[in-house]
């Protein structure tokens, strides 16, 4: 039946796969260049801060003042400067707040007469519009003025802020302000945020991990100019470089951990404490700072004195920090290629022991180890794991995670692998987006994609089989074919499932680049070069792009459009498989080869039945001829006669070519899913022997819908399978097999029943004591 474009009088014209990418990236200019390099004339704007910080831990209140040097490094004049208030999305009134859906709803089917028909909602997505109804958070702003103490005037647009400029701000000239203001911190219980504050009930205690507590520049680009899209929760943070003096006051007996590195550490630490913080340096293993017994004697004090700490960080685009008396710490010294040690360093309360005691700072200076390799060689002095109400977020040189074990020390598999696997991967965003300066409110891919791909490597350095969840091609297939799916490149705010978006699907493509399309050696190049380049820079998706084709040799748009552009999904049919054979037309060498054939094909039913009849020819001699004495492959003169008229004209190699005696299998791919790939064929002969053969991508590039590729052998081929290693997400692997192949599946009886979930977990032995031999007083 002819299509309609058909029946129109149109033609049927398949999508190109391989149209390059030039008009959709944006055009090559002096500040990024064609190669994905930063051009000759590439510039970024700089902001450095003084902040004096003072946390209530009887209000959870914090008040805060900052002086702000704004350093106009573009080419623009700028009249006024936007600054962002992220807490502002916690107002009564906030865009996040307004514009929130329902939380999803579950029906619940009762048989019983007594108990009706009900729709359940999680505890914890309902919370937040109960919390929300009281909390009225956000930053208070006192007080905005310049560098002389005149008022600056202000606009609060939101989670933004609008400061106008007395003058004009001409390019490369600096200008000072400063900014005064308060908020209510956050209760984690509450509210799922970035940052928060933990009450502990049996000794009454708060944890605080400090996050987003002070206004701050958003990011003036060459690519957007202001970047003051407002935060609705999704998209994250744009921000800017530059040095922090921060000074934060808290109760006498709290422990802070910070961005940076601590300045004044004779007033705020305590003999001993230095003297294993700097054992620590040099050692094998982790030391321990402040033993657990010490955090459980300083938990029952009430300090009514305050210390200020004070940090300082150099080129770091954010600050964050946590505070609370029931601090353990750990740390342990990671001496680097470079020569540079970084102090590795763990803070958690007793509740994380003892996983955190046994995995926290290994699991830092392992993803150390392994992100130097792939990336670049981390920058600053120290990394820190802080253990709290906060799951999992990542700032410059310090993340908060979340995972402990149960109250009686036990801990089951998933929460053991979920916190080293949280950490290597919040650690590693020191390097995506801490370093390498994405903009988080666009391009959630690009920090959260990149860093999940190499936290994936990470994990298989572990140990062997790791249980990663993202990564692995086949893990990403249910996506996939899902209707929840939008393109990689799709606003943060805009996506649907945000996990798979932006984390999973991106580092499975990205494995599959390494893996399957360029090879590790090729890849690793391309994106320790795409690394080097813009360390403390800000890229964009086409500068990522051009950069690992620059740098690979390889033309990858084809890759990039289906995998980031589209909704796509890989699955690859063998449609179907031909047998042919070299027809010589020597009658001698066919005839009996086409006898052959015939003999071993099936009698039709007609012919088996038709067997007994009796046959004219048979009763009636006089019919017989040549042709009832000789089947049709008997080969006659004539047929001799024209095969020498016809092979005369030959040369000696095509000659060679019609005595060849090779089985040529012409095999039919579909792709269904329309997402072209390499094809990865595995042949399997009649004698056992397996061959894999890797047709590269572009065998779709005239028509990527159907392709017929020619396989020549002297052997018998006894069977096809495409992607045996389930390397590329195929997501039918029932239509890779020629002949097909039922696909084996398990399916189960079941009853449900209530399940004590501490069966899994085992009781975890102490932690050796030479992990804990660094609490001696002695240096």
């Amino acid at each position: 039946m002819l299509s309609a474009a058909l029946m129109a009088g149109g033609k049927h014209q398949p999508e190109d796969k391989f149209r390059q990418l030039e008009e959709i990236l944006p055009t090559p200019n002096d500040y990024r260049t064609a190669s994905g390099a930063p051009g000759h004339e590439y510039w970024q704007q700089r902001a450095d801060y003084d902040i004096n910080l003072v946390l209530d831990d009887t209000r959870q209140h914090i008040s805060g003042e900052a002086r702000v040097t704004y350093y106009n490094r573009s080419p623009d004049t700028l009249r006024y400067l936007w600054v962002q208030l992220d807490q502002n999305r916690f107002a009564a009134d906030s865009d996040q707040r307004l514009a929130e859906p329902a939380p999803k709803l579950y029906k619940s089917h009762s048989k019983s007469i007594y108990l009706p028909d009900e729709e359940k909602v999680q505890v914890g997505s309902i919370r937040p519009y109960v919390a929300g109804r009281e909390f009225h958070g956000g930053f208070d702003i006192k007080d905005v003025r310049d560098g002389e103490g005149r008022p600056l005037r202000h606009t609060i647009v939101k989670t933004m802020m609008r400061v106008d400029l007395p003058q004009p701000l001409k390019p490369g000239e600096q200008m000072s302000f400063e900014v005064v203001w308060d908020y209510p911190i956050v209760d984690q219980k509450d509210f799922r945020t970035r940052a928060g504050y933990e009450y502990f009930e049996e000794d009454g205690n708060y944890l605080y991990e400090i996050a987003q507590f002070f206004p701050r520049m958003a990011a003036y680009t060459d690519v957007n100019g202001w970047q003051h899209k407002q935060f609705l929760g999704r998209g994250e943070f744009t921000l800017e470089f530059g040095d922090y003096r921060v000074a934060i006051t808290v109760p006498s007996d709290h422990v802070v951990a910070a961005t940076g590195v601590l300045q004044n550490a004779d007033e705020v630490l305590r003999p001993e404490w230095r003297r294993r913080l700097e054992k620590a340096r040099t050692a094998k293993e982790p030391v321990m700072v402040i033993t657990e017994a010490e955090a459980t004697a300083n938990e029952s004090s009430r300090a009514k004195d305050t210390r200020t700490w004070v940090f300082e960080a150099k080129e770091v685009r954010d600050f964050a920090f946590a505070s609370s008396r029931k601090f353990i710490w750990d740390a342990w010294g990671f001496k680097q290629e470079n020569g540079e040690t970084v102090m590795a360093m763990s803070y958690y309360p007793k509740e994380g022991n003892p996983l955190w005691e046994r995995y926290s700072t290994h699991s830092i200076v392992h993803t150390l180890a392994v992100y130097n390799r792939y990336t670049l060689v981390y920058p600053y002095p120290v990394a820190i794991s802080v253990n709290g109400p906060v799951y999992g977020m990542e700032y410059p040189m310090i993340c908060f995670n979340g995972p402990r074990p149960e109250k009686d020390k036990t801990y089951g598999r998933r929460t053991k692998y979920g916190l080293i696997s949280v950490i290597i991967h919040e650690v590693g965003h020191n390097y995506f987006p801490m370093i390498v300066n994405s903009d988080e409110r666009q391009w959630t891919w690009m920090d959260e994609g990149l860093n999940t791909f190499v936290q994936f490597l990470a994990e298989k350095e572990w140990e062997d089989r790791y249980p990663s969840r993202r990564g692995e091609p086949r893990d990403i297939i249910e996506y996939m074919v899902s209707d929840a799916q939008v393109p990689i490149m799709t606003n943060s705010e805009s996506l649907l499932q945000f996990g798979n978006n932006a984390y999973a699907k991106p580092a499975t493509a990205l494995n599959i680049l390494r893996e399957t399309i360029l090879g590790r050696e090729l890849f690793d190049f391309a994106f320790r070069e795409y690394s080097r380049r813009w360390q403390f820079k800000r890229p964009m998706p086409a500068d990522f792009f051009r950069t690992m084709e620059d740098a690979s040799g390889v033309d990858l748009d084809w890759f990039w459009r289906g995998w980031f552009y589209s909704t796509d999904h890989v699955d690859l049919s063998i449609a179907s498989v031909e047998l042919y054979r070299n027809g010589s037309r020597e009658p001698e060498v066919e005839g009996p080869l086409q006898r052959k054939d015939q003999e071993e094909e099936p009698l039709s039913v007609s012919e088996e039945r038709n067997r007994n009849v009796p046959k004219r020819v048979e009763a009636y001699a006089s019919l017989r001829d040549f042709y009832n004495d000789h089947d049709p492959f008997t080969p006659t003169p004539l047929q001799e006669e024209m095969f020498r008229e016809r092979t005369e004209h030959f040369e000696p190699e095509e000659l060679k070519l019609l005595e060849a005696d090779l089985n040529y299998y012409m095999v039919t791919f579909e792709n269904v899913g329309g997402l072209v790939m390499p094809v990865l064929l595995e042949i399997t002969y009649a004698d056992g022997e397996i061959e894999e053969q890797r047709i590269p991508a572009e065998i779709w590039r005239r028509n990527p819908e159907r392709v017929t590729k020619l396989i020549a052998t002297d052997r018998e081929i006894k069977s096809f399978r495409i992607d045996p290693r389930w390397e590329t997400a195929d997501a039918d692997v029932e239509n890779n097999h020629y002949p097909r192949k039922p696909v084996p599946s398990r399916f189960r009886l079941f009853k449900k029943h209530k399940r004590n979930q501490m069966q899994e977990m085992q009781k975890q032995p102490p932690v050796s004591s030479d992990a804990g031999s660094g609490a001696s007083d002695r240096p």
